[in-house]
Order: C-alpha cells, then sequence, then structure tokens
C-alpha cells in the first residue's frame, strides 16, 4: 500500500528532512512514485483525492496471513494490512455487522475518535490486537492518521519524496530508490494524527520520541525511538 500527502496535509518530519539534508542523495516526486507503484503492480489501484493526497494499493504478493483491505465510507479513506486477533469483539463494541472486516472495523474507529470525543486515541488503537498497519485518510476535514501494531509484525516505512511529499509504504524498496536519504522505518507501536500534529507511542503516550541520525553506510536517515523507563521501541530493521 501506498499514501501520498503534500505539505499541506502533513507537514514533513524534521527528521527526515535533516537527514535528507546530510546526504543529499537521489529523489524522485510523488507522481512519479506513485506511476512507479502501479507501474511494477500489474494489479495495482490508485486514486487521486483532491490536489493534495494520492492513494494505491494491490493484492500483488499479498501474504495470507497479512492480507491488504482497502475501503471508502462517509469520504473515510483506509488502507490496512495485518490481521486483527480481536475482530469479533470489536465489530460487537462498534455496532458493525458479522461481515465487517478489518478495514471498516478502522473506520469506524477513526470515526469514534472523530466524532464522540474524548476518546483518547492512544486508548483506541491499543484496543487493535494482532499484526497490522494502516494508513487512514478523512477528506472531510484533510485529517491523516496512521498507525502500527506494537511488535511492528507489518512494517511500514516514511519518507520524503523530490517535492516535499511525506509518503508512506509497506515496501522498503519502493522508497528506498524514491526519498533518498529521508527515509525511515515507522516506528513499532506508535501512531500519527494531523489532528494532534505528532508521532506518540499509544502504550506510554507520554513518553517522548526521539529520532537519531542514521550513520552515513545505512539506507535509512533516521532511527525512530520511544524513550522511557517502561519501553523502548526502535524502528530499525
Amino acid at each position: 500500500m501506498l499514501g501520498v500527502f503534500s505539505s499541506s496535509i502533513v507537514s514533513p518530519p524534521d527528521e527526515l528532512v535533516a537527514a535528507g539534508s546530510r546526504t543529499p542523495s537521489p529523489k524522485i516526486t510523488a507522481k512519479s512514485l506513485v506511476n512507479r507503484f502501479v507501474g511494477n503492480n500489474s494489479s495495482a489501484v490508485s486514486m487521486q483525492i483532491g490536489d493534495d493526497v494520492q492513494l494505491a494499493y494491490t493484492h500483488q504478493n499479498e501474504s495470507n496471513t497479512h492480507p491488504r483491505s482497502f475501503a471508502v465510507k462517509d469520504e473515510i479513506f483506509c488502507s490496512f494490512e495485518g490481521a486483527l486477533d480481536n475482530l469479533g469483539s470489536l465489530k460487537q463494541q462498534y455496532g458493525l455487522s458479522k461481515s465487517a472486516n478489518e478495514v471498516l472495523l478502522v473506520i469506524e474507529a477513526y470515526k469514534t475518535l472523530r466524532d464522540r470525543a474524548p476518546y483518547p486515541i492512544n486508548q483506541v488503537v491499543g484496543h487493535l490486537i494482532g499484526k497490522f498497519s494502516f494508513i487512514v485518510f478523512d477528506k472531510t476535514n484533510s485529517t491523516l492518521f496512521v498507525a502500527t501494531d506494537q511488535h511492528g509484525k507489518v512494517p511500514l516505512y516514511w519518507g520524503i519524496t523530490a517535492d516535499g511529499c511525506v509518503a508512506f509504504a509497506n515496501d522498503a524498496d519502493l522508497l528506498k530508490g524514491a526519498c533518498g536519504k529521508s527515509l525511515a522505518s515507522f516506528p513499532q507501536g506508535c501512531f500519527y494524527s494531523t489532528a494532534i500534529g505528532e508521532l506518540r507511542c499509544y502504550e506510554n503516550p507520554k513518553n517522548k520520541i526521539t529520532a537519531v541520525p542514521a550513520t552515513e553506510e545505512e539506507i535509512w536517515g533516521a532511527k525512530f525511538m520511544v524513550e522511557g523507563p517502561s519501553s523502548i521501541i526502535s524502528a530499525t530493521q
């Protein structure tokens, strides 16, 4: 899956901007990145949402244990990869039909956060048990919401394109050739919401997340880490 967002939707992380500045390397534009994704996946579907968002997904080379799904409901777009172990109980909690899958569940969970405040974001995401990563974009208010599971079993990566867009993808190789050194693993057990404007750990939401510059030899520009006595999560691969 791939999501590319202009700087009007999400500000490029300072750490990745700095990494790209320290070690300049070839990048491509957001449009070229989406074209590369579609060109490399014969079954890929892509869509442009306004002027600032491009999404693409494919079932090609999909894992049986980590299937991919995509859905749009009430102008909320969601790409999901993985599986939730507690999907049945969550469907009951959110009042969904028995036929609802993970991607519809995540959309409903996001709507709860948006419409029924003050639900804490970390609490809602923390109730998702399983192996997953997802990208949610709400067209009604231009909000982006991204998260991964606590153990990083379904990896997600983010980087900055040549024209300053922030790209999220489940394929590291796709971004390696597109974002230069402005590239990192999205840290496991964390979420990013433009509604709050920062990256947080949902197990320890008050713990600071820092980015350590990578060495010149590494393909990554930075390693995001959650600090704190109870858990330290590294975004390395």
